[in-house]
């Protein structure tokens, strides 16, 4: 048999579901993926491929939204399924779940799963009833689409009861909640926390994401300056890039930030290793997420978290265990939690602790994968 799997950006089909891919493998599965732009991978690639899996290049733009391009995507994913003809098909993020699972209907396969990892721009401040012309397309796209899936995964429960309020699903559509994409809590085992020239816990904070303002790059830039006005000796680290996205941060914001000596920039990194293991407090004030995989990834690491009490994310901390909740777009919040690290280093390794034994017990990735695969029919 068959398994294909449709995504937007092609390391992830390594990065986030690679383990996924390796265990349905071993269930005797032929793997194939399709993705866009994969001459800008040539090391995902040959990686991918050294695995026994067939690559399938889709003419996408992952930004944008032009009908005669997606028109010529779904007509392309249609021809090349019906060449494949797996049995399986799974497809995550906007265009691959909406063109992917319209072409798979299409081409009759026999299993169809959407799986919603994050709802990004396209949903940006929907609660508020204002929707623009693109918001409704895209929305009246995924209702076609879904109708046609035989299952769609959700990663938090916000995004699943928001889909519900928005009709974007029928109300007998099976829906499942799983914990994120899980985390190898082997490859990310604990690591010892920094410590100064004193031997003492050192006060190192750190964010890794797409350089988006929705990511809250900008109040954790912002609250990096206010601390380190009264704490210049506390450290503030930044791992990402810029995207092409319509809320990317500027690389003259950017440039700004450190000049100032506020932040120390890593750039774009294909381990965060290092950098988890070079900070002792992991932030992400993002506005809204699927179940943020670098927020697990710090916690497997033995990191105590700071996140917002936001959609994905404030399924990760226990407040005031592992951690603390902050309000979204809140500098004040930011820097108060900060503060309580700075002040109480303790708090530091007692929330570490706390955050493996979370990451242990809900998101160990072959715990996710196996309540994927039972649900997709792959384990029986």
């Amino acid at each position: 048999m068959k398994f294909l799997m449709i995504c937007s950006y092609l390391p992830s089909a390594l990065n986030f579901r690679g383990k996924l891919l390796e265990a349905i493998q071993a269930r005797g599965f032929e793997i194939h993926i399709m993705a866009p732009e994969l001459i800008t991978f040539p090391d995902e690639y040959h990686q991918l491929q050294s695995l026994g899996y067939t690559i399938h290049e889709i003419p996408m733009q992952r930004t944008g939204t032009n009908p005669i391009s997606d028109l010529k995507l779904l007509k392309n994913i249609y021809q090349q399924i019906r060449q494949i003809q797996p049995t399986y098909v799974l497809s995550y993020t906007i265009k691959p779940v909406i063109y992917g699972t319209l072409a798979a209907w299409l081409a009759k396969v026999p299993h169809r799963f959407a799986l919603i990892t994050g709802l990004g721009y396209a949903f940006q401040n929907v609660e508020s009833g204002k929707r623009s012309l693109f918001q409704k397309m895209v929305h009246g796209l995924y209702a076609q689409a879904l109708k046609h899936a035989e299952k769609v995964f959700f990663q938090n429960p916000d995004d699943l009861k928001l889909f519900q309020d928005m009709h974007l699903l029928d109300a007998e559509k099976p829906t499942v909640m799983v914990n994120g994409s899980g985390v190898n809590v082997q490859d990310f085992d604990v690591m010892p926390l920094p410590k100064n020239e004193q031997g003492q816990i050192k006060v190192s904070f750190l964010l890794i994401a797409r350089l988006l303002g929705d990511k809250g790059v900008r109040e954790y830039a912002e609250a990096a300056r206010m601390i380190k006005m009264k704490y210049p000796e506390a450290e503030f680290h930044l791992v990402g890039w810029i995207d092409d996205n319509p809320s990317a941060i500027s690389q003259q914001e950017l440039n700004i930030w450190i000049n100032q000596k506020s932040i120390k920039y890593w750039g774009k990194l294909t381990d965060v290793r290092p950098a988890i293991a070079e900070s002792s407090v992991y932030v992400l004030p993002s506005y809204r997420e699927g179940t943020p995989r670098t927020v697990l990834e710090a916690m497997a690491m033995g990191r105590a978290i700071i996140t917002t009490d936001a959609p994905g994310c404030r399924e990760t901390v226990q407040h005031g265990q592992n951690g603390y909740l902050v309000g979204v777009k809140s500098v004040d919040d930011l820097v108060q939690s900060m503060q309580y690290f700075i002040e109480d280093p303790r708090l530091i390794e007692y929330m570490g602790q706390r955050s493996r034994e979370i990451a242990l017990n809900k998101y160990d990735v072959h715990q996710v994968n196996a309540h994927m695969m039972a649900e997709m029919g792959i384990l029986r």
